[in-house]
């Protein structure tokens, strides 16, 4: 990561997932990273916990001088069996609440709980994976609707966390990224013939959109290419 100091500290949340264990490797062989955790739930992060959230940020806080870059690799498609909906018969209100749940607040508690990480004297990066298909401006195909909602949700929640974020760190950037199609779990049921990224090109296009973000960008909504993608 050129874009920041040397001898950064990095966290990667989801770091078990395919996209975040290959963001947390590059992490590791970049000479400049001088610290990369990985949080998964063998580590103890659970979305839905918020307590659980605040006690890995406040051990960081203990055992670091700052986090200057968090990536956010965590979400779900298919939670406790229940798919994407075809149409609005086959909502479920209980299915569409674990969508909010894991897709929407539980990165919303990541940036309460780490964001204070963030030094404020210098660069620092927070992303997290959305989805081209949380977009409203994008969406013409209809359906997967507790996910879209969920997705916008956050989008929502990364465009409010920015501008509450830059009054106290002014250097920091806030971005919501679209991984594209990537072969990883979560893409197995629903990709078909359509071609996946890997997971470490993923990570790879990933990384180097946010190095070359300036702060005047952050809260934007961004693909893996570098486009925009509308709200």
């Amino acid at each position: 990561m050129r874009s920041l100091s040397s001898g950064y500290a990095a966290v990667v949340f989801g770091a078990t997932g395919g996209i975040g264990a290959a963001v947390l490797s590059l992490l590791r062989t970049d000479p400049g990273c001088a610290l990369a955790v990985g949080l998964s739930r063998a580590d103890g992060l659970d979305l839905e916990r918020e307590d659980r959230i605040a006690a890995l940020a406040a051990r960081l806080r203990r055992e670091t001088a700052g986090v200057t870059l968090l990536f956010d690799a965590t979400g779900a498609l298919a939670i406790d069996g229940a798919m994407p909906e075809k149409g609005l018969a086959a909502l479920d209100p209980v299915a569409m609440a674990r969508q909010f749940a894991v897709n929407a607040i539980g990165p919303a508690l990541l940036f309460k709980h780490f964001a204070p990480l963030i030094p404020r004297d210098r660069r620092a990066l927070f992303a997290t994976l959305s989805a081209r298909v949380g977009s409203i401006g994008d969406n013409r195909l209809g359906g997967w609707i507790s996910y879209r909602a969920a997705k916008a949700a956050l989008n929502q929640v990364v465009r409010t966390a920015a501008i509450e974020i830059a009054r106290r760190h002014p250097h920091a950037v806030v971005a919501a990224l679209h991984p594209g199609t990537v072969r990883t779990r979560l893409s197995d049921p629903f990709a078909g013939d359509r071609a996946r990224l890997e997971p470490s090109d993923a990570a790879r296009r990933l990384l180097g959109v946010l190095d070359g973000l300036e702060p005047a960008r952050t809260g934007c909504f961004l693909a893996y290419d570098g486009g925009e993608i509308p709200w």
